[in-house]
């Protein structure tokens, strides 16, 4: 069954269009898929053909990204959001990491749909879920980054604290080989495009991890009245 987040009133104050694309499914990883790495490889050709680094910030799902970041005072150019910095990976022709086959389907969504989505271990979690902002001192070590300052930051929270967000992820709940329950979050600024994603999504995790007891959700926040940004 799909595990509810709730999203913060003040997060949804600054801004009002989010939504989440939430499934929870159970799943065998891999260390690599051939097949998966052929649609990859194709998408990377799609989007070189079709993008250009000068044009990206101008994209909807990125432009609401960074446009909330600088609301809750969050330089989006030193902070960038998973999807940009994928896609300015990709169109600098550095390619993806291989990471393992979950990771792998996540960055795939991600670069269809420019929206920052993170995957993460259920075992390594403790419900209820939270998205807020981050609270002055608040920390975590990022997945093969170092400390990131979460500060006016979105992040996912559960009981022991934050363990994700749209621009990197902790170690804690990161997805390795022995992942068996799943939780994957696809992070819509714009408020477009989940439900075509959650459906590619489902199909991803059934065709290369043959994922089973899949559930999906869209969450959306509630704007506190009278609250004007």
């Amino acid at each position: 069954m799909v595990k509810p987040i709730h999203i913060d009133p003040a997060l949804s104050d600054a801004a009002p269009q989010l939504k989440l694309g939430i499934l929870t499914a159970t799943v065998q990883n891999t260390e690599y898929d051939e097949e998966l790495w052929g649609k990859i490889t194709n998408q990377i050709s799609i989007i070189k053909k079709t993008y250009t680094g000068a044009n990206i910030t101008g994209l909807s799902p990125i432009a609401s990204l960074r446009n909330v970041y600088k609301i809750l005072g969050k330089d989006p150019s030193r902070y960038r959001g998973s999807s940009e910095a994928l896609l300015r990976r990709v169109l600098q022709g550095k390619g993806l990491y291989q990471v393992n086959t979950i990771v792998d389907i996540n960055n795939l969504i991600s670069l269809k749909t420019l929206h920052p989505v993170g995957t993460y271990d259920l075992s390594k979690l403790v419900p209820p879920f939270t998205f807020r902002v981050g609270e002055p001192g608040q920390s975590y070590k990022g997945i093969g980054k170092s400390n990131i300052n979460l500060e006016n930051l979105p992040v996912f929270e559960d009981e022991h604290g934050p363990f994700g967000s749209p621009t990197s992820d902790s170690e804690r709940a990161m997805i390795s080989l022995h992942t068996r329950q799943i939780m994957m979050v696809i992070i819509s600024f714009s408020g477009d495009g989940l439900s075509p994603a959650l459906t590619e999504a489902e199909a991803l995790l059934r065709t290369h991890v043959k994922a089973t007891g899949i559930s999906s959700v869209i969450a959306e926040g509630k704007k506190r009245e009278g609250v004007d940004l």
